[in-house]
């Protein structure tokens, strides 16, 4: 019997062969009413779009594709190398290319991956919320989000908004007030989440949003060195500082050692290399990329003997790592030392009279 092919789904969905191409090929034109029903067919006949992807399904698949936003990147670098320790175990090589954060990209990106390279599956940090083309190669390309959700497929994410106010609860808890949010970049969903942390912490703290103390992302780049003296300039500036991210964790820390501030209050989401050996050593989120690249692949793996199986959202945990930068007291905390114990208090709102 011949494998079903594109008349067989035009056909049973009622809709021409060219429509169907295009639902295929994920065009945004087709209606959404179509567009289900030619998903449907396509299910319902096991018809695979690539002839050479067909291959995959036998598990002739050899490598495992991998897109990331950038290798530059100190968290996607450590992510791709968790992923890559355990596809050698497998057997598997990995594919791995970036996305830029563009979307047209990320399509080229994907097609190359699944039509071009016959890859036995796919971990992507996603750009678009969304890949519609991508349904009509689930049940032979397995593929696994991380970092942020893609709507319909498996995802391993943290929960950012949740570590963001673990963060700022603890400056809050420190006497600080003026608390700069350090690299708010709304292309990602993961920022924005953290940045709702931030604010919603700030008012059950009843303390008032300052928008000059959020430092913008703008067409994807941020001038850490310009930023953190601005903050520093502000007539009334911050005495901690939230950085949303490792990059910018870097960026920010450079430049408070650069100009001698290294005694700011700073915590860190995500970890970077050498951040336990400074003085002081950044507090940090662990968001262990490690962790979460080990378990992308595992499910990847499970997807491949599975891959009907319903998508879900996996959330590593991560915790507040405690290393000094991040525990230093806000202006309305002062330490003095009792000459008589040599012991260390801590006072609130100001030495006693």
């Amino acid at each position: 019997m011949r494998p079903p092919g594109i008349k067989d789904v035009a056909a049973q969905s009622g809709v021409s062969i060219k429509t169907v191409s295009r639902v295929v090929n994920g065009e945004a034109s087709v209606h959404p009413e179509t567009r289900s029903r030619v998903l449907e067919a396509i299910d319902r006949l096991g018809y695979v779009p690539n002839t050479a992807a067909r291959s995959l399904k036998s598990g002739t698949g050899g490598a495992i594709g991998v897109l990331i936003d950038s290798l530059a990147d100190p968290f996607f670098a450590s992510l791709v190398s968790a992923i890559e320790a355990r596809a050698l175990k497998e057997g598997l090589s990995v594919l791995v290319a970036s996305t830029g954060l563009d979307e047209r990209r990320e399509r080229d990106q994907l097609t190359g991956f699944i039509a071009g390279h016959q890859v036995a599956g796919v971990i992507i940090a996603p750009v678009a919320a969304e890949l519609p083309y991508l349904e009509a190669f689930r049940n032979v390309t397995p593929v696994v989000a991380v970092d942020r959700p893609l709507a319909a497929f498996d995802s391993v994410v943290v929960d950012d908004y949740a570590a963001t106010q673990l963060a700022i609860r603890q400056f809050v808890e420190l006497g600080h007030t003026r608390i700069a949010f350090y690299d708010r970049d709304e292309r990602f969903l993961t920022i924005r989440r953290r940045y709702q942390g931030y604010t919603d912490v700030l008012a059950e703290a009843g303390i008032e949003l300052d928008p000059s103390l959020v430092s913008w992302t703008i067409d994807g780049t941020l001038d850490y060195a310009a930023e953190t003296e601005r903050l520093l300039g502000l007539d009334d500036p911050p005495t901690a500082f939230f950085a949303s991210n490792a990059k910018a964790a870097i960026g920010l820390t450079t430049s408070l050692h650069r100009i001698g501030r290294e005694g700011t209050a700073h915590i860190a989401f995500g970890d970077f290399i050498l951040a336990d050996v400074l003085r002081p050593a950044v507090s940090c989120i662990n968001q262990d990329p490690f962790v979460i690249g080990t378990a992308a692949i595992e499910r990847l793996l499970e997807l491949r003997e599975s891959p009907t199986d319903e998508p879900r959202e996996w959330i590593v945990p991560t915790s507040l790592v405690p290393r000094g930068s991040g525990e230093i007291a806000g202006p309305m905390r002062q330490h003095t030392v009792d000459a008589g114990t040599a012991s260390t208090t801590t006072m609130v709102g100001g030495p006693a009279a």
